[in-house]
C-alpha cells in the first residue's frame, strides 16, 4: 500500500508541515468551488489555478483527451505563449502519462527521452522540472486528460506533491464528468435521462475492485433504486497501514443526491491525505460539506478504521444504521452506535469515536444502507433488523461474496415492485485468520 502524505510528513520540519497543510487547504477550497461549477471552461481554470497555487509552481495546464483523434490538447493553461498545444499519445511526458496512466515526476527533462522540446523552442520558455498526473473518469474509467505542472519555485517536486496532484486529478475528473453529464442531460431534456445520468454518476463511486487486506476478506453489493438515491460505499487507505470502510446515504432521490455524494467522495479522499482518525474525518467532512447541505438535505455515514495488524476497529457514526459487528465465538451482534447526528443537521458538529471493536477470527463487520432493513412487503412489513441478523448468522461461514449477494437476494424477494423503494448497499469484511 502506498504511503499517504500523512505518513510522508513524519519527521518533516515545521515549515514543511505548514506548507503541506496550506496545500491541502487549497485543495479543499478548490473542491468547494468545483461543487458549484457546471461550465467546463470554469472547471478547467479552477483546477489549473488551484494546482499551481497548492504546489507552488510556475505553470499548470490540463490537457484534455480527444478520443476521436487520440490526441491531447490544451484548452486552459495558467500561462501560454501559443494558442494551443496538441499532440498524440506517443509524444512527450504527457503522452506517456496518458498511455500508462501513472504519475511522472521528471527532475531533469533535458535528460528524459520522453520529453518534447518543441514547445520550449517555440515559446522561449525554459522547463526545469515537470510533474504530471492522469485524469481518469470515475464513471467508466476512460481517459479524460493529463494535469501537468512546470517548474516548482523551490526545489523539486516530491512524493507529497505527486499524491497531491493525483488528488487534484481525481477532483478534476469528478467535475468534468459532472459537467459533461449535465450537458448531456440538457440535450436530452427528459426526466428519464436525468435518472440515467444520476445512476451512472452514482455507479462511478461504487468500488469496482476491492483491495486485498492481509488476513481479511471484503465484499460489497449494490442495487440502485430506479429514481436513484445517494448511496456510497468505499474502502480507502488510512494512515499507519489502516484501512477505512465507508458507507453513506444522502437523503432524497434523483440527480441532486448523486451529485452531493460525488462531492462527499472527493472531499473524503482529500481529507485522508492528511487525517486518519475516524471522528476527526467526520468532523472535517461535515465542515467541508456545509455549503452543499443548505437545502434540508443530510447525510448519514459510518467510517470504520480497521487496523489489520492489531485486529481492531475504530469508528465514528453520523446517525447511520445498520452497522453491525458479529462476534462469531459468542454468536452475538454489537451495533456500531451513532456518535453524532447526520451530516448537515446542525452546523459545526464534532464527532467522537465509538467504542473500539476487537476483531477475532471469523468475526464480521457488516455495514448497510437503510434500504436493506426498511424494504416493505405486501403486508407492509419491513425486512427489519431481525431478518438481517438471522441471514448474517446463517451465512457467517460462507464466502463473503455469497453472504452479501444473498442478503441482497433476500431483500429483493421481500419488497413489492420491480425495483426497491430505496438504494440497497451492503459492505462487509471478515477476519479469516
Amino acid at each position: 500500500m502506498d504511503a499517504t502524505p500523512a505518513e510522508l510528513a513524519n519527521g518533516a520540519s515545521p515549515d514543511e508541515h505548514l506548507r503541506r497543510q496550506r496545500a491541502l487547504n487549497t485543495l479543499l477550497d478548490v473542491t468547494r468551488e468545483l461543487a458549484a461549477q457546471l461550465d467546463l471552461h470554469d472547471i478547467l481554470e479552477t483546477v489549473t489555478r488551484g494546482a499551481a497555487q497548492a504546489l507552488n509552481c510556475d505553470r499548470a495546464s490540463l490537457f484534455q483527451y480527444d478520443a476521436k483523434t487520440q490526441e491531447l490538447y490544451t484548452l486552459v493553461v495558467t500561462e501560454l505563449e501559443i494558442a494551443e498545444i496538441r499532440h498524440g499519445l506517443d509524444q512527450g511526458i504527457t503522452g506517456d502519462v496518458a498511455q500508462h496512466r501513472r504519475v511522472a515526476n521528471v527532475a531533469q527533462p533535458g535528460t528524459d527521452q520522453r520529453w518534447n522540446r518543441a514547445v520550449d523552442r517555440a515559446t522561449g520558455y525554459v522547463t526545469r522540472n515537470i510533474l504530471a498526473a492522469p485524469v481518469v473518469s470515475l464513471q467508466d474509467g476512460k481517459l479524460l486528460g493529463v494535469l501537468q505542472l512546470l517548474n516548482k519555485h523551490e526545489g523539486e517536486f516530491d512524493a507529497f506533491d505527486e499524491q497531491l496532484l493525483s488528488a487534484f486529478g481525481q477532483h478534476a475528473a469528478v467535475a468534468i464528468d459532472r459537467a459533461r453529464t449535465i450537458e448531456e442531460l440538457r440535450r436530452r431534456n427528459a426526466v428519464d435521462a436525468s435518472l440515467n445520468v444520476a445512476r451512472e454518476i452514482q455507479r462511478g463511486f461504487m468500488p469496482t475492485q476491492l483491495p486485498q487486506i492481509d488476513g481479511y476478506e471484503v465484499a460489497s453489493w449494490w442495487y440502485p433504486n430506479q429514481a436513484v438515491g445517494g448511496d456510497y460505499c468505499d474502502v480507502v487507505p488510512l494512515g499507519d497501514g489502516c484501512v477505512g470502510l465507508v458507507i453513506a446515504d444522502v437523503s432524497g432521490h434523483g440527480l441532486g443526491p448523486a451529485l452531493i455524494m460525488a462531492s462527499v467522495r472527493a472531499a473524503l479522499r482529500t481529507l485522508i491525505l492528511e487525517h486518519s482518525a475516524t471522528g476527526e474525518l467526520l468532523t472535517l467532512l461535515s465542515r467541508a460539506l456545509e455549503p452543499d447541505l443548505q437545502d434540508g438535505r443530510f447525510i448519514t455515514m459510518v467510517i470504520a478504521g480497521l487496523d489489520p495488524r492489531n485486529h481492531t476497529v475504530d469508528y465514528a457514526n453520523a446517525g447511520h444504521a445498520p452497522a453491525l459487528h458479529y462476534i462469531a465465538a459468542e454468536d452475538r451482534f454489537v451495533e456500531l452506535e451513532a456518535t453524532g447526528l447526520p451530516l448537515g443537521v446542525v452546523d459545526r458538529l464534532e464527532y467522537d469515536q465509538g467504542q473500539r471493536q476487537e476483531m477475532a477470527v471469523d468475526d464480521l463487520l457488516v455495514l448497510c444502507t437503510d434500504g436493506i432493513v426498511e424494504s416493505m412487503n405486501e403486508a407492509d412489513e419491513q425486512f427489519g433488523m431481525q431478518r438481517l441478523e438471522s441471514l448474517i448468522r446463517s451465512l457467517a461461514r460462507e464466502p463473503l461474496e455469497k453472504l452479501v449477494s444473498e442478503i441482497g437476494r433476500e431483500v429483493e424477494s421481500h419488497y413489492v415492485g420491480e425495483s426497491p423503494p430505496d438504494d440497497l448497499t451492503v459492505l462487509a469484511i471478515r477476519r479469516n485468520r
